[in-house]
């Protein structure tokens, strides 16, 4: 069933809002076109390379000066350099440019702050249970997103399951 757009009246509705009112709870639909919403200062967000969340993220950290001439005492890079470079000299690097780079792992890692790693399939290991957790919350976001609330429920039980070992 398609959907006139609630703002304009011409456009097929294809930006779909269910905003919750506090404090009752009480929730309002929304239909907009691409147009509408973009007059809104509503986007659907697309998916973005990591090329593009690195350019973002280096421009937003262009400003801080301080950040930019710290160096890692093992390897000697600086955030200056990684931010020319795109690439960190050591694994200390994290720690060191640690508050720096969060923003940047969390969207690059689906809002995980630490990599939770896989075992090699040839040890025939089960997956951590960090990595199912992760694995499971991403698959409720994508559910929530297609408005799959059954099947995001159902992940999210899993979820609690899986939690409760």
């Amino acid at each position: 069933m398609q959907m006139l757009c609630q703002r304009c009246n011409k456009a097929q509705a294809t930006v779909h809002l269910l905003d919750i009112i506090p404090p009752d709870g009480d929730k309002r639909e929304r239909h907009l076109c691409e147009r509408c919403a973009a007059e809104e200062g509503l986007t659907a967000q697309k998916n973005e390379s990591v090329n593009t969340i690195l350019d973002s993220f280096i421009k937003q950290s262009a400003g801080t000066q301080k950040v930019a001439n710290i160096s890692c005492p093992d390897c000697g890079t600086t955030f200056r350099e990684f931010r020319s470079q795109g690439l960190l000299g050591c694994p200390s690097d994290y720690e060191v440019f640690g508050d720096s780079l969060q923003s940047l792992i969390e969207r690059v890692h689906d809002g995980a702050t630490h990599h939770v790693g896989k075992t090699p399939a040839r040890l025939g290991g089960e997956p951590s249970q960090h990595a199912t957790l992760a694995k499971l919350r991403r698959q409720m976001q994508e559910a929530i997103q297609q408005e799959d609330y059954e099947l995001a429920a159902k992940l999210r039980d899993d979820m609690n399951e899986h939690e409760s070992k």
